[in-house]
């Protein structure tokens, strides 16, 4: 939640430094960055409301909780940030066909400190997006990185026109086509997780191999033979069927079906309920 509200507070800012050094300096890309920052400000709004919902509570309409708020947020973030990739590419097409003055020089300075702060809020949010395994958040890290990468673009497009001189002023715009282009790039590729998310994929083969280690370890689990987990927001929901002695009675069954799924909650894997189906050794 702060690193969201941090991202909203300097997007904000850097929205009306980037429009504002854009208009006086005559650089096209820098407006279109700032375009792709305004992205930011909204996306970064919808993603802190994703997570305020993803926290709630389980309630009876919402056994399970409101996690899926939270792969959804993605989602929203990621459409955004293609919208945002069309809208650049579409004016820096028409800027590329339309003659106009040569950007200035001390756009380049903006740009400068515009991709450093850009690049490490990316560095602080991704490493809490991690830290917490969140798909949304991970996507907000990604659009700051987007916003730096299209900051990149504009500088080397201004570099080119000023050193090249007049007749060269629409390298400012390809600059501006090029960011497009790896905005969606990066779009796409966050989209992808967070509808495998929303649609239940299992998360990774390590994580299902930990689970399935820790049940084993139980002395009298004699197999593992199923192990189903789907993600819930930050959480994980695990289904598992283990096969025990035969003969042991009901109760000894549901005893050791209890000793396997508090090993699991007591796991540091975040692991939420554990739904455990006790069957006869197969040998």
């Amino acid at each position: 939640m702060r690193t969201t509200l941090l991202g909203i507070g300097v997007s904000f800012i850097l929205v009306f430094v980037k429009i504002a050094s854009g208009h006086i300096g005559h650089s096209y890309a820098l407006i279109a960055d700032a375009t792709e920052s305004s992205a930011d400000v909204l996306s970064s709004g919808l993603l802190w409301i994703g997570l305020r919902i993803a926290q709630k509570p389980p309630d009876n309409e919402h056994p399970y909780g409101h996690g899926k708020a939270e792969p959804l947020a993605a989602i929203v973030i990621s459409l955004f940030l293609m919208g945002a990739a069309v809208w650049i590419g579409w004016h820096a097409v028409e800027f590329i066909r339309t003659p106009h003055a040569m950007p200035r020089s001390f756009t380049l300075y903006v740009l400068l400190g515009v991709i450093l702060i850009k690049e490490g809020l990316y560095r602080y949010v991704m490493k809490v997006g991690k830290e917490i395994d969140s798909q949304a958040v991970k996507a907000d890290a990604h659009h700051h990185r987007a916003d730096a990468i299209t900051s990149i673009a504009a500088f080397i497009g201004i570099s080119i026109a000023l050193l090249l001189g007049p007749g060269h002023e629409s390298a400012d715009d390809w600059a501006a086509l090029a960011a497009a282009c790896l905005v969606m790039y990066n779009a796409i590729k966050l989209l992808l997780p967070a509808v495998n998310e929303v649609m239940d994929a299992a998360p990774s083969k390590e994580i299902v191999g930990r689970i399935r280690n820790l049940a084993g370890q139980n002395p009298l689990v004699r197999k593992v033979e199923k192990c189903f987990v789907r993600k819930m927001g930050f959480d994980y929901f695990v289904d598992i069927h283990i096969q025990v002695d035969g003969t042991l009675s009901v109760t000894e069954g549901h005893a050791i079906a209890h000793a396997v799924k508090a090993k699991l909650l007591e796991s540091n894997l975040r692991i939420k309920d554990v739904l455990v189906h006790v069957e006869p050794y197969a040998g």
